[in-house]
């Protein structure tokens, strides 16, 4: 919660322009409107290396020795102290639909505009929150159907799991279902792709010969997720085993393996 927030995006939202003056004008003798600038040292041809008085040419990596310049880099420091205000927020029992953008930037000590440079509003700037506090997604190993759908399901149980021993997560995920508009960005960035993922592994079964090609693949996945499901949003208080995933994927594949 002690993220440290620069001084450069506390102020973010003030004009640019020179200090003491109008924007856009410099002082003269320094390259204004018709005026030469006056430089010392060597001079420089046109198109040509830096030359000094002897005739002998420069480097160019003494010639011009200023770090090249770019725009501003996302920060991540930044970024963590929004998410942060945001959770500050939830755990002093605001309601969601109450975390406002202007209450997040004032929590978190940086301007609107900084939020709204990273995300187009709030419901995305909650996405990116729960990803934050929830399990990662593991990597799939690949060698097998089984394989991968145990890792996929053993995510679901951490997920459970973390909703279970989270007060925030429970409390957010509970509020989130009378709160459409999140709930509906929350299953389309989130919730869709984890489906998508699981399909693509069934779908690759049924090419490798793992799964019958007969079988209706979207109720196949429905059977894989749905125990799980069970367990850790329609009876939270019950067990869910380490092996659970390894039971529910053994048990399903033995109806949807080819038939010999």
């Amino acid at each position: 919660m002690g993220t440290t927030v620069s001084r450069e995006e506390r102020h973010d939202s003030r004009p640019s322009g020179r200090a003491g003056g109008p924007p856009g004008r410099g002082r003269r003798g320094e390259g204004g409107r018709g005026h030469a600038a006056t430089r010392s040292g060597p001079a420089r041809p046109a198109g040509g290396p830096a030359v000094p008085a002897d005739g002998a040419a420069v480097p160019a990596q003494a010639a011009d020795t200023g770090p090249p310049r770019r725009g501003r880099p996302r920060s991540e420091a930044v970024e963590q102290a929004i998410l942060e205000g945001a959770i500050k927020l939830l755990e002093e029992g605001v309601p969601l639909a109450d975390v406002s953008i202007e209450r997040i930037a004032r929590t978190a000590g940086v301007g609107k505009a900084t939020i709204y440079r990273r995300w187009p509003g709030k419901e995305a700037l909650f996405v990116d929150l729960l990803r934050s506090i929830e399990p990662t997604e593991p990597p799939l190993p690949g060698t097998s159907v089984r394989e991968d759908l145990i890792v996929l399901l053993q995510a679901l149980r951490r997920r459970g799991l973390a909703k279970r021993s989270s007060a925030l997560l429970h409390n957010v995920f509970a509020q989130m279902q009378s709160y459409p508009t999140l709930w509906d960005a929350y299953h389309r960035t989130v919730i869709e792709p984890r489906r998508k993922l699981s399909l693509d592994v069934l779908r690759r079964g049924v090419e490798t010969g793992e799964i019958r090609g007969d079988v209706d693949i979207e109720l196949v996945n429905d059977l894989f997720t749905g125990p799980m499901l069970v367990r850790t949003v329609i009876r939270p208080v019950g067990p869910i085993e380490e092996d659970l995933p390894e039971r529910i994927v053994d048990s399903v594949l033995a109806g949807v393996r080819p038939r010999d």
